[in-house]
């Protein structure tokens, strides 16, 4: 079983959005009993809530139905994942801060160093972006999250 966790801070836009596409890709492709699927934030104040209402309302209008609650990310999830994905620098600056070894350390990888037809440096907060962030985000992420698991999962 290969397993996945996607993190951004608060854990109701971004990380959900991003497991919920992948979710998708898996259902896809027959492969949803291969995979463990979750996601966290680096900020616990929002911890079990449901996604942010606007990320639910654009994720759905494109299909994907986001039911995950919020929670934060620990220590223990490099001892219970394979793959930990964050969503921007900072994103990624705090999972580093609680490696403890190599190990843990060659785990952590970008979002967006999987993209493959869109280019970004970082994916975006959607928080104070209205509409069009929310948008700009799920694409991000659609392309993001078809190039990881290409990479991940190659046929």
């Amino acid at each position: 079983m290969i397993s996945i966790l996607f993190v951004c801070m608060g854990n109701i836009c971004r990380s959900p959005m991003a497991e919920g596409i992948f979710l998708s890709i898996l259902k896809k492709e027959g492969l949803t009993s291969k995979f463990s699927i979750d996601s966290a934030g680096t900020l616990g104040y929002h911890q079990g809530e449901l996604p942010d209402s606007r990320m639910r309302f654009h994720a759905e209008k494109r299909g994907y139905k986001l039911t995950h609650i919020s929670r934060k990310f620990t220590r223990m999830d490099f001892e219970n994942f394979d793959w930990i994905i964050a969503m921007d620098d900072s994103n990624f600056e705090d999972i580093n801060d609680l490696v403890v070894n190599n190990e843990d350390k060659s785990k952590i990888h970008r979002m967006v160093d999987f993209c493959k037809e869109l280019e970004a440096t970082h994916i975006p907060d959607p928080y104070y972006g209205g509409d069009k962030g929310f948008d700009n985000v799920i694409d991000l992420l659609e392309d993001a999250c078809q190039g990881l698991f290409e990479k991940i999962y190659k046929k």
